[in-house]
């Protein structure tokens, strides 16, 4: 059976009316038979039907035992963090989601919990720094925004030899085109709101672990902690996850196109795309993400300043500027002043993130029509394209 079949196919027809769009059980509690006889069900936040047809999906889409739906993605990190305790340490990816180095620094470093932040497209870096207290190496690949690749199963054999679990945010990567559990990882962690949900209309946390311990874990956790996801967002997440297909591929395919429009904008500095043959981990981009390079593109400006960044994120038409990616709609950001203002602005340089750094989630718009965006964009800032494209 095909992936999109497969997708398709694995969202249920509801049993008791046959209802082919899952029902949506607004309910904070359930009747039961006598005290601790149910049908399965008992209270909001421990279970809910339309909860656990997403968690369901979610499950069977990255290849694993159990799935769990929260409100957040930030949630959805916090009750990975949450099976730590003092004293353990992570080895994380230094180009990391600004909301995730905040949590960690912030909320679980006063609590004894130690991160080192790594170059992890080397894997040998890992080796450096993972000892015997490192229980988790946290990967984003690609990394958000630089675009990072690193390699998921070298990397999950030296944590595995040294007792250490291997977390990947597959956010940006999406199921779709990367499945980091085949690939060795214990546990996925996705920010629903962007790929999988598709339609900037809600906000959600997906966290998908590889054997039954680990359910057993994570399911503990969310329900004493109670950060899930409301019905109503649960549905239309299952909702968005039937035509992900669909998008993500159209998306890459823009993506690739503006990305290679790029490359010939003589004031345009460096162009981060997986999919560009001159990308460090290409060919690894090209293995791991059966070929899918994603939707996002970042870039820096020859003038390296907030200001010139700030400027060409504010004149775009079809690129709105706002927070997050993945939706039917271009967006536009600039993590230096958005979703990195909370990493110090060394960190952020070190791991790559420049002040005029500006990154793209390409929609499902006509290519032509965002890269003619750009082109008047620049015009009007004066920014030189090298050739006609």
């Amino acid at each position: 059976m095909g992936t999109t079949t497969n997708l398709i196919h694995s969202v249920p027809v509801d049993e008791l009316t046959g209802s082919i769009s899952v029902p949506i059980y607004q309910t904070a509690t359930y009747v039961q038979e006598a005290p601790g006889v149910n049908k399965g069900f008992d209270y909001g936040r421990s279970n809910n039907p339309t909860r656990l047809a997403l968690e369901k999906i979610i499950a069977q889409l990255e290849g694993g035992h159990s799935g769990f739906a929260f409100a957040t993605g930030l949630a959805a990190i916090d009750a990975v963090v949450k099976l730590l305790s003092t004293g353990d340490e992570i080895v994380a990816v230094d180009d990391l989601y600004g909301g995730a180095y905040r949590l960690f620094t912030h909320v679980y470093e006063k609590f004894g919990i130690k991160i080192h932040y790594v170059d992890t497209t080397d894997a040998d870096n890992v080796v450096d720094y993972i000892n015997k207290k490192t229980k988790f190496v946290w990967l984003e690949s690609p990394t958000n925004p630089t675009l990072k690749v690193s390699d998921i199963k070298k990397i999950a054999a030296i944590a595995h030899a040294n007792n250490a679990l291997v977390v990947v945010d597959n956010t940006f990567a999406s199921p779709i085109a990367q499945q980091p559990l085949a690939l060795g990882a214990d546990i996925v962690v996705h920010s629903g709101t962007k790929y999988l949900a598709g339609h900037s209309d809600l906000v959600a946390g997906l966290v998908v672990v590889k054997d039954e311990a680990l359910a057993e874990k994570i399911k503990f956790i969310q329900n004493a902690s109670g950060g899930i996801l409301g019905p109503q967002d649960c549905w239309l997440t299952i909702r968005g996850i039937e035509t992900i297909t669909l998008r993500v591929e159209r998306q890459c395919k823009t993506a690739l196109a503006v990305a290679e429009f790029l490359t010939q904008c003589e004031d345009v500095d460096k162009v981060y795309y997986p999919g560009l043959a001159h990308h460090k981990n290409h060919e690894l981009a090209a293995r791991q993400q059966n070929g899918l390079f994603g939707g996002v593109v970042s870039f820096t400006l020859k003038d390296d300043t907030e200001e010139a960044a700030t400027a060409v994120v504010t004149t775009t038409r079809y690129f709105k500027l706002a927070e997050s990616l993945g939706g039917v709609k271009s967006l536009i950001c600039h993590p230096s002043q958005m979703t990195h203002k909370s990493v110090p602005r060394e960190k952020r340089l070190q791991s790559g993130v420049a002040d005029s750094l500006i990154r793209l989630s390409c929609g499902i718009e006509d290519a032509e029509d965002l890269i003619a965006d750009f082109k008047l964009t620049f015009e009007k800032l004066k920014i030189k394209i090298k050739q006609p494209v």
